[in-house]
């Protein structure tokens, strides 16, 4: 909601507006992607296991480093809400916030998703992106958003009231929790902020609130990734359809989602090596 200002304006007030803007972490310095490679490699790829998000539900896969995988939309437009972490090591985990401070509101090939502190590395590669024609619209609006947090029963009941347990938080929890055998209230704390697949989101220009539209993917559309590490995934399928009209929903339209696993060919990554750990000595300055 627009707010009135109760502070009078400085006399300098157009001076201070008027200060052009930089960018925080210019990408220029970023360990670049080898594109090329992963083009190149793309090419013969060999598929080896395969998940489906059923609507409403969420799905757990293993991607391991050298890997592909693509999700793609099967049935009807659907966006979905996807968890990644360290195959070994759940505490190292997709980093939402960073992964927008450092390539912006929305991922495109090219783009990496980047791990939690203290390791902070790229956990993938964007490496194709059958939507990357949309780029942003006259609102804003793009698709795979890092902006939103997932849609989740906490927020649903301070809004709405009631219990609703097919949110994106709740379906991520139940899967991870059926992976791995942990319980709910553990597998909850390692269920975090996500990459919103094929969702169109943005921010109002008035406000500056977190908007979505709706989806324009469509059946065959889909997003691929490279895995850098070895990879734990899931992937909820969200309740919102589309997301053209609400995101916790049991009447709107809701389709399936397919994870896709490929092997390289034999000798294709020749020279690749998995990232390493961030290089940070981690004293914070009491070394």
């Amino acid at each position: 909601m627009k707010r009135t200002p109760e502070t009078p304006a400085p006399d300098d007030a157009a001076v201070r507006l008027a200060i052009k803007p930089v960018i925080c972490y210019p990408p220029e310095t970023l360990p670049a992607p080898n594109l090329v490679l992963y083009a190149k490699v793309r090419q013969s790829l060999e598929k080896v296991s395969e998940a489906i998000a059923d609507p409403r539900e969420a799905a757990t896969f293993h991607v391991p480093a050298g890997y592909f995988f693509r999700i793609t939309s099967v049935e009807g437009p659907q966006v979905g809400d996807l968890n990644l972490w360290n195959a070994h090591d759940l505490t190292e985990r997709f980093y939402s916030g960073k992964t927008r401070a450092l390539h912006g509101t929305h991922l495109t090939t090219g783009d990496r998703m980047w791990s939690s502190f203290p390791m902070m590395r790229p956990m993938a590669t964007v490496t194709h992106d059958t939507l990357d024609w949309y780029g942003f619209d006259e609102f804003g609006g793009s698709v795979h958003d890092v902006i939103g947090t997932r849609c989740d029963p906490y927020t649903h009941n301070l809004l709405a009231g009631g219990h609703y347990h097919h949110c994106c938080h709740s379906n991520l929890i139940r899967a991870l929790a059926d992976e791995t055998g942990l319980p709910l209230s553990e597998a909850e704390k390692h269920v975090h902020d996500v990459l919103n697949v094929f969702m169109c989101t943005g921010f109002t220009r008035d406000t500056g609130q977190y908007f979505m539209k709706a989806s324009p993917v469509r059946p065959g559309d889909f997003i691929e990734f490279f895995a850098e590490i070895d990879l734990l995934g899931a992937l909820s399928a969200c309740p919102g359809g589309d997301c053209s009209s609400e995101h916790s929903s049991d009447t709107a339209a809701c389709y399936p989602l397919l994870i896709e696993v490929f092997k390289p060919a034999e000798g294709a990554l020749a020279g690749w090596q998995a990232p390493v750990a961030n290089g940070y000595d981690r004293s914070h300055g009491r070394g």
